[in-house]
């Protein structure tokens, strides 16, 4: 009987994390967060719930993390992106919607964000992994 190898990650294994996240630039600068309690910067947005589009999460997420309404018409998505998520467990994957559009309400940290900072190329390395990955791609062609 031949052997069959297997891998040592089984890929029905992978625990793969839905998230919407919005990319808001201002010239070279991105709009970043970072949570109570995190180490890192994030694309704003979040988790995408059971039953949720990728546009109903990141209108929700946006909401309540910099307590914004984004213009549902200007919405843009730009792609899905996936990678190792930070502070995740190993073979843990995160595959983040990003979208684009316009916002109506003044920006401010709410929920579980502590603090929201506007980052430049050269402070790309204050942001998770994940949003350099997406930030390199789409801004440094």
């Amino acid at each position: 009987m031949p052997e069959t190898s297997h891998s040592t990650t089984d890929t029905a294994l992978i625990k793969v994390i839905e998230t919407a996240n919005w990319i808001l630039r201002d010239g070279e600068m991105i709009l970043s967060v970072r949570s109570h309690g995190r180490d890192r910067f994030y694309l704003p947005g979040g988790k995408i719930d059971p039953g949720e589009t990728a546009r109903e999460a990141i209108k929700r997420e946006i909401s309540e993390e910099l307590g914004v309404d984004l213009v549902p018409g200007t919405l843009r998505k730009l792609g899905t992106f996936a990678g190792q998520g930070h502070n995740q467990p190993d073979g843990a994957v995160v595959r983040m919607t990003c979208f684009t559009g316009y916002y109506t309400g003044t920006l401010a940290p709410a929920g579980e964000i502590a603090e929201l900072r506007w980052l430049s190329p050269r402070e790309r390395h204050l942001i998770a992994p994940m949003g350099q990955k997406i930030t390199a791609a789409l801004f440094d062609i």
